[in-house]
């Protein structure tokens, strides 16, 4: 299985910081050192074209993120200090998916060992999300012809509202998120499907209500790609997810994703999207169970 990755994905933050930049790093790690990937199949990005960016953004705001004129206001709803790094980082990332999807059209699956990043909006980043990679990835799918129905499957316990509304007028695009109710973000714009979950929902009503939509989103998609955002905070113990998944619960929930996927004949692109555990690396331990799944199902 071909996965994107780039050393360039981790950047330093200050001190104390809560989004786990090490995680990427440490997945990689993780996936190499126990067989999950091989080490040729770990494919470096270049950093996206800023004409690609704007497919899912405004020029206004590009400008700002390339030349570093963000408001205090757009980096306090980004939450990440700007920095050049920061750019080449969400650049690379940006293209690290749109490749995966690629690696996935012509084999099946493919990953990106970042990505996901589903706040990213139209006019601005938001909740850690600086470019929307899987936004940009589809307008230019959708736009070179390799890809014309796709269906956006967002398992993280966050809602994913800058896909619902970047999508909402695109019937080509179904968007299903399965999120907690009463998480972030407070607005949230209608999914072509939204599955809401209660604070501390559990394993078998979790995976019970996932076995029940997420087929009436396939169904209904029609779609000749798939992109996965298998967000880990919906694992107990997260710092923001308040959703009480076990480590294999969310194994499970992997499994059942790519298998209900999979056996609809569609080619998958995994994302990573949120995960705040005690650690990047533990972060990182529950991000690997999407691959170890992958490679199973296949």
């Amino acid at each position: 299985m071909r996965v994107s990755y780039h050393p360039g994905y981790v950047v330093e933050l200050p001190p104390g910081h809560a989004f786990p930049m090490r995680k990427f790093s440490e997945l990689h790690a993780i996936l190499v050192s126990q067989g999950i990937v091989r080490t040729h199949e770990v494919v470096a990005p270049h950093e996206a074209e800023w004409e690609l960016l704007a497919g899912a953004h405004a020029l206004a705001y590009l400008a700002a993120l390339r030349d570093g004129s963000l408001t205090e206001q757009q980096v306090r709803r980004l939450g990440l200090p700007w920095s050049p790094a920061l750019v080449r980082r969400s650049r690379l990332a940006t293209q690290g998916t749109l490749n995966a999807a690629r690696f996935a059209l012509e084999d099946g699956l493919g990953g990106n060992l970042a990505g996901g990043t589903h706040h990213a909006l139209w006019d601005g980043g938001e909740g850690y999300c600086v470019i929307n990679d899987v936004g940009v990835a589809v307008r230019h799918l959708q736009s070179t012809g390799e890809a014309s129905r796709v269906l956006v499957v967002d398992l993280d316990v966050h809602h994913g509202n800058a896909n619902a509304a970047l999508f909402a007028d695109d019937d080509r695009v179904f968007t299903f998120s399965m999120h907690g109710a009463r998480n972030f973000p407070l607005i949230k714009p209608p999914s072509s499907l939204d599955v809401p979950l209660d604070d501390g929902t559990r394993d078998e009503a979790y995976l019970r209500l996932l076995a029940e939509h997420l087929p009436r989103a396939i169904e209904a998609a029609r779609a000749d790609l798939a992109f996965l955002l298998a967000g880990v905070d919906v694992v107990a113990g997260d710092r923001f997810g308040r959703l009480a998944l076990t480590e294999a619960g969310l194994a499970e929930r992997d499994r059942l994703a790519l298998s209900l996927l999979r056996g609809a004949g569609l080619p998958v692109t995994i994302t990573l999207s949120g995960g705040y555990a005690s650690s990047p690396h533990r972060t990182a331990q529950l991000h690997a169970s999407v691959y170890r799944e992958a490679v199973r199902v296949g």
